[in-house]
């Protein structure tokens, strides 16, 4: 079993084996691969098949056939080579994902240097899985599958928060909306227990005297909107904003509505309906944490360490200040997937990302890599204090109580000395981290070479 299937598996094995088998034993998945090598596609094919996909696979050779094969199928997956020499270039990327729309789509890549990552995740790539490294490509499809779901979930969520009522009757005694009405100061004159309910208010009595005498009800701040005080210009825009319920909880309500005037056109007031979003909006957040985060120990995945590497490198231009990368990689990762199971390797996986937490400051980021690789950005950071953190970490892994011991080799690479992009910096880190555990090895084979000769 991969890494990454050892991370969904770990938080839990009992329902992860029995609704993903499940699910996949309902269904069968409808892929396109969009690939010169039959072998890799074989590959593919064989590697879903043992992760208990029923797969229906379908092979064009390029971007053309791609879209005519889509026009004429729908497809669940596209997976797609990458380097291709029959499509190059940012445009070629960005017309495959015109062409692929909402299908999610995922890349088999041989060599991923600094442009290519940038190009994949600027242009579509739900994910990408290196040709040599397979045996991941059933938890990548796994999860931009249910990505996938949860974005049309959302979607349709969102569409029957837009869906507008005819009456407004209906809408005063429906539950789900606020409506009240407003002076021209953006203060409560009048509110449906709809609203009342959704800020936490017996009565509109006690609204009406909490909006004036506090900050519990904060103002609309409507009259700031640029809202004119003539009949023609009545609507007011859907607008977000950020109240406190009557507890001093926060609410988030969309808002719309119009100007109130009198027969002589004088301006009186606001009508606005309001909508509870919080629950939206928290779901969208954790939609976007679930993208950029790593599911088993928490930290950020590569995606988001790219991100945040491109975003140093423009900081640290403007500013001329340095900062450094650590790669780690966890000694031994194997050996205890082997003599313990993959609980134990999953566990210690969480552990050492347990350990990077505490010793990293709030502004630095700590990143699942992939695998048994990990990386910590360390903003404002020279060689000293990377190696201080180095040190930090592998002393915390050392005196853990927690069997078995844990240990890590660490490499270095520092902006702009060591690498001018992301992929430089990786290098310059990956080389040293390599030269370390050589190192190491070598000492364990002297140590042991000495304690036989005696």
């Amino acid at each position: 079993m991969s890494n990454m299937a050892q991370s969904e598996l770990q938080s839990d094995p009992a329902n992860f084996r029995r609704e993903g088998r499940a699910a996949h034993r309902r269904r069968a998945i409808r892929v396109l691969f969009v690939h010169r090598d039959a072998d890799v596609v074989d590959n593919c094919v064989q590697e879903l098949k043992k992760a208990r996909f029923q797969v229906c696979a379908e092979v064009v050779l390029s971007l053309g056939h791609c879209a005519q094969q889509l026009r004429c199928q729908t497809y669940d997956l596209v997976v797609a080579e990458y380097p291709s020499p029959s499509w190059k270039g940012s445009q070629a990327l960005q017309l495959l994902h015109q062409t692929v729309q909402e299908i999610p789509l995922l890349f088999v890549t041989t060599a991923m240097g600094n442009e290519s990552i940038a190009e994949l995740t600027a242009h579509g790539a739900f994910d990408y899985v290196e040709r040599q490294h397979l045996a991941q490509l059933p938890m990548a499809v796994r999860r931009v599958l249910n990505e996938k779901k949860l974005r049309a979930e959302l979607e349709q969520a969102g569409r029957a928060l837009r869906h507008s009522q005819s009456l407004y009757r209906a809408l005063v005694e429906n539950p789900a909306y606020g409506i009240c009405r407003c002076d021209t100061e953006g203060f409560f004159v009048d509110a449906n227990q709809a609203l009342l309910t959704m800020l936490g208010y017996q009565n509109k009595e006690e609204l009406q005297a909490a909006n004036r005498a506090s900050e519990i009800v904060l103002d609309l701040g409507l009259a700031s909107r640029g809202l004119g005080s003539s009949p023609e210009q009545v609507h007011i825009e859907p607008v977000e904003l950020e109240w406190k319920r009557k507890n001093g909880t926060k609410l988030k309500a969309r808002l719309s509505g119009r100007g109130v005037f009198d027969e002589r056109g004088g301006f009186l007031g606001y009508e606005i309906i309001a909508v509870d979003i919080t629950e939206q909006r928290a779901l969208e957040e954790h939609l976007r944490r679930q993208a950029l985060s790593d599911s088993l120990t928490g930290l950020a995945n590569h995606r988001r360490l790219f991100e945040v590497l491109h975003a140093e490198i423009s900081r640290s231009k403007r500013t001329e200040r340095e900062f450094s990368l650590l790669l780690l990689d966890l000694d031994g990762l194997k050996e205890i997937n082997d003599r313990l199971g993959h609980l134990a390797g999953n566990r210690a996986l969480k552990r050492l990302a347990e350990t990077m937490n505490e010793q990293c400051r709030s502004t630095d980021l700590a990143a699942r890599y992939g695998g048994d690789e990990f990386a910590v950005v360390l903003i404002d950071s020279d060689q000293g204090m990377a190696e201080q953190v180095a040190r930090r970490i592998e002393n915390s892994l050392r005196k853990d109580p927690e069997a078995p011991t844990l240990s890590v080799s660490i490499g270095i690479g520092v902006y702009p000395d060591d690498g001018r992009t992301p992929q430089e910096l990786l290098e310059a880190a990956d080389q040293q981290l390599y030269k370390r555990k050589k190192a190491s090895r070598n000492q364990g084979t002297t140590a042991s070479s000495s304690r036989t000769s005696r």
